[in-house]
């Protein structure tokens, strides 16, 4: 069965491009031109990914965000955003978004990053047959059920900020390196940088940390990478 994308987008000659592009690279596409007939048809129809403008008539992107995980949706969800808008990304991650592409919009890319995050969510759901259960300190992750969960309480997290502290958790105390994160949760066939891993890191902690002046679990090593902090106790 071919991927259904929902692309939401109100410029009709960036839509119709995209819808081209997909199409052509067998996926197929259902659109919507504003914020409220987007939000409806990810709730309606439950696309396999959604491709999402930041800056919609009538709802924006991270109202729409904000709204789809609030209602426990976890289609993935890629942002589009303004080229040089730092902060509409990290906002739109710690929204619930899974990765982000900028305007002009480079087609080869986001292709690839499209299937990137498929795959991530295809691989994710295999992994649920494992039954492994990653404990440190107050963080645990389900792999199963694919819920992660501070002192019992879950936390709402995008799949790739899900497979980020998978990964650290299975490793806790070592330190990974920005690169293998790379490797390992974005793939080799997609081109993206460091600045990608801090961004998704920023974004987890602030849904595990308690105070993000000063992180308690998950520890910055300079230059290199980050590692999940050992011998916590749970309190």
């Amino acid at each position: 069965m071919r991927p259904r994308i929902l692309l939401i987008e109100d410029e009709p000659g960036i839509r119709l491009a995209v819808k081209d592009e997909l199409e052509f690279e067998g996926f197929d596409v259902d659109l919507a031109e504003d914020g409220p007939s987007g939000l409806a048809a990810i709730v309606r129809s439950r696309p396999d990914l959604v491709l999402l403008d930041l800056m919609l008539p009538g709802q924006n992107g991270f109202q729409i965000c904000e709204q789809v995980r609030a209602q426990g949706v976890r289609t993935p969800i890629i942002v589009m955003t303004a080229r040089n808008q730092e902060a509409d990304k990290v906002r739109g991650l710690a929204l619930g978004a899974d990765d982000y592409v900028t305007k002009p919009l480079s087609l080869a890319e986001l292709v690839a990053r499209i299937r990137a995050v498929l795959r991530r969510a295809g691989h994710a759901g295999g992994a649920q047959a494992d039954g492994d259960v990653l404990r440190v300190g107050p963080i645990t992750v389900d792999l199963r059920r694919h819920r992660a969960l501070k002192g019992g309480t879950e936390v709402p997290l995008t799949d790739t900020e899900f497979r980020i502290l998978a990964l650290l958790l299975a490793r806790a105390g070592e330190v990974i390196t920005r690169d293998e994160f790379l490797d390992r949760i974005w793939g080799e066939d997609v081109h993206v940088t460091h600045r990608t891993v801090d961004t998704h890191v920023a974004a987890l902690r602030r849904k595990i940390e308690d105070d993000l002046e000063r992180p308690a679990l998950i520890l910055s090593v300079r230059n290199v990478g980050y590692r999940f902090r050992e011998n916590l106790t749970v309190s």
